[in-house]
């Protein structure tokens, strides 16, 4: 037996990624997303509402980070998710988060956030479905804490969690379970 639900954007896991800009007086404005990722080897799509302060942001400075948030800082990424800073402008002090300004694009890097991507605004697409910013990535900046022993990125470390659209939860992400192409592998024998 299966339900109908009609049209809803269900599908899970549902990524959460942290937007970084500056605002017109320099100060850093950050931003939950879940609705964006890889869409190529080196660029990301991000789909926002185009009256998100994040989005004059891109427009004004055309660069932006994209982070991972970790299980450590959920509180302060939901309430960032939350706070329009259209309506908060000091959203970002209120969370007790730290950053520092990338040294290759003119957007903040939290430094609470495990995994940091440093990108470089390619597009803004307005699409009859919304906004797309399509981001070129510059450099990928990863905590030495969630490193392995040879030097790479262990995503069981990064503590990361994901969004339930049906349900409004988070849950955490971790634990692994095969290896990408080499846990179906026997299935391509005769």
């Amino acid at each position: 037996m299966t339900k109908d639900f009609g049209v809803k954007p269900y599908l899970f896991p549902m990524p959460t990624y942290m937007i970084g800009t500056y605002n017109e007086d320099d100060t850093v404005d950050v931003m939950m997303m879940a609705w964006g990722g890889i869409c190529a080897e080196d660029m990301v799509a991000l789909n926002l509402e185009a009256d998100h302060k994040t989005v004059a942001n891109l427009k004004a400075r055309n660069a932006f980070t994209l982070a991972v948030p970790g299980a450590d800082t959920l509180a302060a990424s939901d309430y960032l998710g939350i706070a329009s800073a259209n309506k908060v402008a000091d959203k970002f002090a209120r969370t007790g988060l730290h950053a520092v300004k990338s040294s290759r694009v003119d957007a903040p890097v939290i430094t609470e956030y495990p995994l940091t991507l440093e990108c470089e605004v390619v597009e803004m697409q307005n699409q009859p479905y919304g906004l797309r910013v399509l981001g070129r990535i510059v450099n990928v900046l990863a905590d030495e804490k969630v490193l392995d022993d040879a030097g790479k990125i262990d995503a069981g470390k990064l503590q990361a969690f994901a969004f339930d659209q049906m349900g409004n939860g988070y849950y955490a992400v971790g634990e692994r379970i095969g290896q990408a192409w080499h846990s179906g592998a026997g299935l391509l024998k005769p």
